[in-house]
């Protein structure tokens, strides 16, 4: 019993290890040169819009789960700093439409790479068992997270 809470102690360590890790190189690593004038929330909106076809603001922000507002002074600051082209859409003018410039490409492939190298680092550590084990295991705690979302949002998760 005590082994398992010193397990669960020592998981509980390393996860939260992680995230302030990554959130931190994350920031050192993306946010330089070219790329100084914006903030890694930025970059993450910058990745949302993808290098695809415009897609409407609205989209943007339920798959950053921020409320309108927030995207708009994200939008914003990245339309300033031409990273985004907003247009209206011809068959809808109500309808923001969002897609990168060619800076905001860049920007979107330098964070691509980033992720690439971490995921690379990690798992050359492991071999292909050992790598879909921990697949699983963090598919399991997202798993947890998307069914526990509602009770640490207050049911509102477009809140940002």
């Amino acid at each position: 019993m005590e082994e398992n809470m010193d397990l669960e102690k020592k998981l509980n360590t390393l996860l939260v290890t992680i995230f302030q890790d990554l959130m931190d190189i994350e920031q050192k690593a993306l946010i330089t040169g070219e790329f100084r004038d914006i903030t890694l929330n930025d970059m993450h909106v910058i990745e949302a819009i993808g290098t695809g076809e415009a897609g409407t603001s609205s989209t943007v922000a339920k798959k950053l789960s921020v409320t309108m507002g927030t995207l708009t002074k994200a939008i914003d600051r990245l339309s300033k700093n031409d990273y985004v082209l907003r247009e209206r859409s011809e068959e809808d003018k109500r309808l923001v439409l969002l897609s990168l410039t060619e800076k905001g490409k860049r920007a979107f492939y330098h964070h691509q790479k980033f992720h690439e190298e971490m995921i690379h680092a990690m798992v050359s550590q492991f071999d292909r068992q050992e790598a879909e084990f921990l697949a699983r295991s963090v598919d399991g705690l997202i798993s947890y997270f998307k069914t526990n979302k509602e009770n640490y949002t207050g049911g509102d998760a477009a809140k940002g």
